[in-house]
């Protein structure tokens, strides 16, 4: 079955990881808080957080603010924000393919709601994908299968018409397990490879 769109995680792939542990290392560091304390709080609601279900300014004052500190919300926030960079030759490489009008591009990524956002603002994501399939939208995660059957029914595609890219084996599988192809993202040259093995025209 020929590819008609091609889905791509965000962080890992076409951008830095937005919060993962290494994110949320360097955070602590720069601020000086002690990160075991933090982290064993952030894993109790790191999913209502990437659900959308806990804004980022609860999430903060249930993972930090919950005692006095020498630093303010504005300011975690802001180094939060600060942390996120793209992955230029694959925003380059999707540029191409969005430039070609051959295929439907879309997101398919977990993200916390104001990260998210600032993510698809700063870097005009909207310029190159046509819809953001965001877990903080659906209320729901990878590698759950039921964010990817949704993801199916709101293009209204069959599965084998998709290629999915991501960095995590385990998300390719689940995507490959529903009848999905896809390609585990190593780096852009890896993936303009693999694009053309599947006949997508880069």
């Amino acid at each position: 079955m020929d590819i008609t769109t091609l889905l791509f995680d965000l962080g890992g792939v076409c951008l830095s990881n937005g919060w993962d542990h290494e994110q949320r290392q360097r955070v602590a560091t720069q601020f000086g808080f002690e990160y075991e304390a933090y982290d064993a709080r952030h894993r109790q609601v790191v999913d209502s957080l990437e659900r959308g279900q806990l804004s980022l300014e609860d999430y903060l004052d249930w993972t930090l603010f919950y005692e006095p500190r020498p630093f303010t919300r504005p300011e975690i926030e802001q180094a939060i924000f600060d942390l996120s960079t793209p992955i230029q030759p694959t925003l380059d490489l999707v540029r191409r393919l969005h430039d070609g009008r051959r295929y439907m591009l879309a997101t398919l990524n977990n993200e916390s709601l104001e990260l998210n956002n600032f993510r698809i603002n700063k870097f005009k994501l909207c310029e190159i994908f046509t819809v953001f399939f965001s877990s903080c939208y659906l209320n729901m995660t990878k590698p759950t299968p039921t964010i990817y059957r949704h993801a199916l029914d709101l293009l209204q595609r069959e599965p084998g018409e998709c290629l999915f890219v991501d960095d995590r084996p385990m998300n390719c599988e689940v995507a490959r397990i529903l009848g999905m192809q896809t390609i585990q993202f190593k780096d852009a040259d890896q993936l303009a490879h693999e694009l053309k093995q599947h006949g997508v025209e880069v």
